[in-house]
């Protein structure tokens, strides 16, 4: 179950490290909430509110995936280990498309996200990985011996440091095992940094011990992190928070062999997600990586498309969510939110527990 020999990812990924000024832009759907959010990571079913449900199924969820895989406009398909179980390995959905898939290898603290305490997302994060590379790779802990080629060769790791030299040492002690094991196995990965998301409530210290310019410090930490890694061991690209402008283009030009990515955060309006790209795009990232601003669209499919033409330079943000809505309209499918409301610019969460 090879996957297929070109990968859109690999195509442009090479551009992108030979030419940092070409225009390729990088994208990927990231269904892989069911790491997060339990019932709630599919989704609201129509008529379904927020927090009660009722939730669309994981069969659903991976219905969903399946057409995204199959139109062929993202580049990574970012699924869990169950999920890419059984539609990279078992069904082989990867193997003559273009779009790669990916495993979320890590799921720190910060991400149990189950309604009804959400405690664990106002404690500073803790490392912990459910998934092993082998089972990412073969879907068992010991590969097969004489069996076929992993279906999956790329994961996601993910940090969040707190600005506590204790707790972000033992973070960063997990990313070094995984890198090592990673590059032992011929396993690639891109590596995510979240904002910290406990500043002021680390024990024994007080509210106002923390970093006065968090966009510097993330990037600060992710170059300092990566400086002692030598190239086989380091991630393919960055996911990290929209950094603002001018952090964001000093990230990106201080090393271009690291191609910096943004992730999406919250869902926000429609007009948030394409102008983000755009803007991200304009200040030196190559990279988005959209999960619920993806699964929250009304559809999918049609978003995804018009988000792959704001990523191409092809349409600018206004004009593609007026295009969204105009093409809503022609499958009389009701949007959330008037157009108006819809060309709003928001302010949208930039981690999973906010």
């Amino acid at each position: 179950m090879a996957a297929v020999s070109i990968k859109s990812l690999d195509t442009k990924l090479a551009r992108i490290v030979a030419d940092p000024d070409c225009r390729d832009f990088i994208l990927a759907d990231a269904k892989d909430a069911d790491m997060a959010f339990g019932l709630a990571a599919p989704g609201l079913r129509p008529a379904g509110t927020a927090g009660i449900g009722p939730y669309r199924s994981i069969h659903d969820y991976r219905d969903q995936i399946r057409e995204i895989v199959r139109q062929g406009l993202v580049d990574i398909m970012l699924m869990s280990g169950s999920t890419s179980e059984c539609l990279a390995i078992d069904e082989g959905l990867f193997t003559d498309s273009p779009v790669t898939p990916a495993v979320r290898m890590n799921d720190t603290t910060d991400i149990w996200l189950a309604t009804g305490t959400g405690s664990y997302a106002k404690q500073p994060a803790l490392p912990f990985s459910t998934v092993t590379i082998p089972q990412a790779q073969h879907g068992r802990a010991t590969p097969p011996a004489g069996g076929p080629p992993p279906a999956v060769d790329l994961g996601l790791f993910s940090l969040t440091l707190n600005d506590d030299a204790s707790l972000d040492r033992d973070m960063l002690l997990a990313y070094k095992e995984f890198r090592v094991a990673a590059e032992q196995a011929g396993f690639r990965h891109f590596l995510e940094v979240f904002f910290p998301n406990a500043l002021g409530r680390v024990p024994g210290r007080s509210s106002d011990e923390k970093p006065r310019d968090i966009a510097r410090f993330l990037a600060d930490h992710v170059v300092r992190a990566l400086a002692g890694v030598p190239r086989a061991g380091r991630p393919v690209f960055l996911k990290i928070p929209y950094l603002g402008p001018e952090v964001t283009e000093q990230l990106a030009a201080y090393d271009r062999s690291v191609v910096v990515g943004i992730l999406g955060g919250g869902a926000g309006t429609t007009h948030d997600a394409f102008a983000l790209v755009a803007e991200a795009k304009r200040h030196g990232a190559r990279v988005a990586l959209f999960g619920r601003k993806i699964n929250a669209a009304e559809d999918q499919l049609t978003f995804v498309r018009l988000l792959r033409a704001v990523a191409d330079d092809e349409l600018a943000p206004e004009a593609a969510v007026r295009q969204y809505h105009a093409e809503l309209a022609a499958m009389r499918i009701v949007p959330n939110r008037s157009l108006d409301d819809d060309l709003a610019r928001t302010s949208t969460l930039a981690a999973y527990g906010g």
